[in-house]
């Protein structure tokens, strides 16, 4: 079967594109967090709802329609998919300043998360047949870049409109754009053909959904791998979501616009470095040794846990945030290797459903557990250990842990990983 060629212009164009949609939504799925203060104020919600409000109320249905929505990416015209979830998830944004209580608010976070499962999955099958194999882990780190300029952005412009027009007007600010940008989407990107990166014929229909759960499960790299990326982003998101509340309890950080540029510019500027650095470099020492593209991200994961527990019990407000430069940048290297390794160990019309079943996991015990969990912690130590305001402090010191754990899993699928790549 010949092969429409695609134009390298074209190919970043669309990566830029869907970059973009990646910007939109952690934008929308993290403008709560620098919102959380005055919300919490109005609302009068403690810690533990605000948790559920940060992790389960968003993750729960958006990892299981991600399920879904990947298995009709695998057969269906993937643009269109990403960008009818981009008009449901921005419009429900958007309705989220109507919120009057806690379970309206949830409503709406419930229905963000629903149309955000259309995002990263048929994203993920889209770019994997844009890019070859030793590209991969790069395109992917700068689609995944999308996560750190959508926090920095929600937090620099959540702050300044949360001082200059209040919450509920800033969901409205930060809901509408993504409706243009839908309309982009669905009108300027081609759909490509599946395995045109490879020269790789199309398959056909994916498989059985059975056959593909048990064909995953028996990637012994794939498992450790899962496993992982799972823990790592339980603390990634446990510290997106809690540190705006941390630096204002324990650091006295209580002007919005400067809390959220200050956040902003570490978690953005200092993910979307490592980000970048994990796909060149899983791409640059994975074609000497395929070993390596787990490897790395074992020994940044590892190396990232005493800079981010330093971070947490610095008794100053610029150490702390210069501590977490380096924490963020190192606990973000695993990004771009894990989504371009998980592409590359299954059939073509099983990717999407790859790439669901690996943010299904992450998001379940990263984004469901992560903030919920601190949350609880933080009630339990303030209510029982008469810790105060430091109760947070401890709450995340105790999920930071998840990062050694994360090595360990990352380092051992480095061993199985060449031969089953090459089994692939």
């Amino acid at each position: 079967m010949k092969r429409a060629p695609i134009r390298g212009w074209y190919r970043g164009y669309v990566l830029g594109v869907l970059f973009l949609v990646y910007v939109c939504a952690f934008l929308d799925r993290h403008i709560l967090y620098i919102l959380a203060e005055p919300i919490q104020q109005e609302l009068e919600i403690p810690d533990r709802i605000l948790g559920l409000l940060y992790g389960p109320a968003f993750a729960i249905l958006y990892a299981l329609l991600g399920l879904l929505v990947a298995r009709w990416a695998d057969r269906g015209v993937r643009r269109s998919i990403i960008a009818l979830g981009l008009v449901v998830w921005s419009a429900l944004t958007a309705a989220s300043g109507l919120a009057r209580s806690a379970v309206q608010l949830a409503a709406a976070r419930i229905g963000v998360g629903m149309g955000q499962a259309a995002c990263s999955p048929p994203a993920h099958s889209l770019i994997s047949d844009l890019f070859p194999p030793g590209r991969r882990a790069t395109a992917l780190a700068i689609y995944s870049m999308g996560i750190h300029a959508g926090i920095l952005i929600s937090y620099a412009l959540g702050g300044f409109l949360r001082d200059e027009v209040g919450w509920r007007e800033a969901f409205l600010w930060v809901g509408l754009p993504g409706l243009l940008l839908a309309l982009v989407l669905r009108f300027t990107v081609r759909e490509p053909q599946r395995g045109h990166a490879e020269g790789r014929l199309d398959t056909g229909e994916p498989l059985a959904l059975g056959v593909a759960v048990r064909s995953m499960a028996r990637l012994r790299s794939f498992r450790h791998l899962a496993a992982g990326a799972a823990l790592n982003s339980l603390v990634g998101y446990a510290l997106s979501a809690w540190l705006p509340l941390f630096l204002d309890r324990v650091h006295a950080m209580k002007d919005g616009a400067e809390l959220g540029l200050s956040l902003g510019l570490v978690l953005g500027v200092g993910g979307a470095a490592g980000t970048l650095a994990g796909g060149i470099l899983g791409d640059r020492l994975g074609a000497r040794d395929p070993r390596w593209q787990l490897r790395i991200p074992a020994l940044a994961t590892f190396a990232s846990f005493p800079f981010t527990a330093a971070a947490l019990l610095w008794p100053t407000r610029l150490g702390a945030l210069l501590l977490l430069v380096p924490a963020i940048l190192l606990g973000y290297l695993y990004l771009g290797p894990v989504f371009a390794l998980t592409q590359g160990l299954v059939p073509l019309r099983l990717r999407a459903f790859a790439a669901a079943t690996l943010i299904f996991l992450m998001n379940i015990v990263g984004l469901a557990l992560g903030p919920a969990a601190v949350g609880m912690v933080s009630d339990l130590l303030g209510s029982h250990a008469g810790l105060g305001a430091a109760a947070l402090r401890y709450a995340l010191l105790i999920a930071v842990v998840g990062r050694l754990w994360a090595a360990v899993h990352l380092w051992i699928g480095s061993r199985t990983l060449a031969a089953e790549l090459r089994s692939a």
